[in-house]
C-alpha cells in the first residue's frame, strides 16, 4: 500500500464541525459520543472543536473538557476553537463559506443560542459558525436542551450549608483554590476531590428539575423550520445522523 501523507488523508476523511455552548443538559452524552466516534473513525473522520464561552466554564466545571483534546487532538481542522481566544470577527468560522466541512453539529444548544439562530443573530463564535454553514450549504444539526414541557438537568457541585460544618477540608483538598464559601465555578474543574474528603456528604451534585418556557419551546419551532438546519431532539438523534456519515 502506497504510503499517504496526513494532508491526503486529510483530504480523504469526513470532516465534522462541532459547536459546543454552554449547557450542562446533554453536555456529558455529546462528550461521550464525539470521543466514541473519534475512536471509531480515527482514520476517516476530522473534528474541529468550535467551544463558546460559556461552554468552555461549563465543560471545566462538568469536569469534560480534559476530553475535549481526545476529539480534537490538534493539528488543521482538528483544532479546540476556544470563542475566548478569538477576535469579535471570529475568523475561524469562515471556513464554512469556502464549504470545507461535510456538516456542522451543535450539540448541546442552550435556548439563547437556539434563539440567535432562530432569529438570524450571529454574534459569537457558535451563531457566526451556523450563519455560515448554511449561507454556504453545510448541513447543520442542532440538539437544544430546551424543546418542551420539562427536562431533568445535571447541575455541578455545590455545597449544602445545612450540612457543612465548616472543617474547610474540602478548600485545602482543592487544587485550584475554587472553594470558599461556595464553590468559585470559574475556578472549579470538576474534579471530584472535595467529595472524597468531605464526611458529612456537604458537596451535592446531582439533577434538578426545570420548565422549558414558552418562548424557547417556540423558539425551536421556527428553527424546525429554517431551510438547511436539522433539529435533533436528543442525544439518541445526534448518534444517528453522526453515524449516518460514514
Amino acid at each position: 500500500m502506497a504510503f499517504q501523507s496526513r494532508s491526503q488523508r486529510l483530504e480523504e476523511s469526513v470532516k465534522i464541525a462541532w459547536g459546543m455552548t454552554g449547557a450542562g443538559h446533554y453536555l456529558k452524552d455529546t462528550v461521550d459520543l464525539f470521543v466514541e466516534l473519534k475512536r471509531n473513525y480515527s482514520d476517516r473522520v476530522s473534528i474541529t472543536s468550535f467551544v463558546s464561552r460559556a461552554a468552555e466554564e461549563v465543560a471545566r466545571v462538568y469536569g469534560l473538557f480534559q476530553y475535549l483534546p481526545a476529539v480534537s487532538p490538534g493539528g488543521y481542522m482538528e483544532e479546540i476553537i476556544l470563542e475566548t481566544e478569538q477576535g469579535w470577527s471570529y475568523p475561524k468560522t469562515g471556513r464554512f463559506s469556502r464549504g470545507i466541512y461535510d456538516a456542522l453539529f451543535v450539540s448541546p444548544t442552550t435556548s439563547n443560542t437556539v434563539a440567535k439562530i432562530a432569529h438570524g443573530i450571529a454574534d459569537s463564535l457558535v451563531t457566526n459558525a451556523a450563519a455560515h454553514a448554511v449561507k454556504a450549504g453545510v448541513s447543520v444539526f442542532i440538539v437544544p436542551v430546551d424543546i418542551a414541557g420539562s427536562i431533568k438537568s445535571p447541575v455541578p457541585y455545590f455545597i449544602d450549608r445545612d450540612l457543612c460544618t465548616e472543617c474547610r477540608e474540602c478548600a485545602r483538598a482543592c487544587p485550584n483554590d475554587a472553594i470558599n464559601e461556595q464553590i468559585d465555578y470559574l475556578r472549579c474543574n470538576g474534579c471530584g476531590l472535595c467529595t472524597d474528603v468531605c464526611d458529612y456528604d456537604a458537596i451535592q451534585g446531582g439533577a434538578v428539575n426545570l420548565v422549558v418556557r414558552e418562548i424557547d419551546k417556540n423558539n425551536v419551532q421556527t428553527l424546525r423550520k429554517l431551510s438547511g438546519i436539522t433539529v435533533l431532539n436528543d442525544p439518541t438523534e445526534l448518534k444517528d445522523a453522526l453515524w449516518a456519515m460514514f
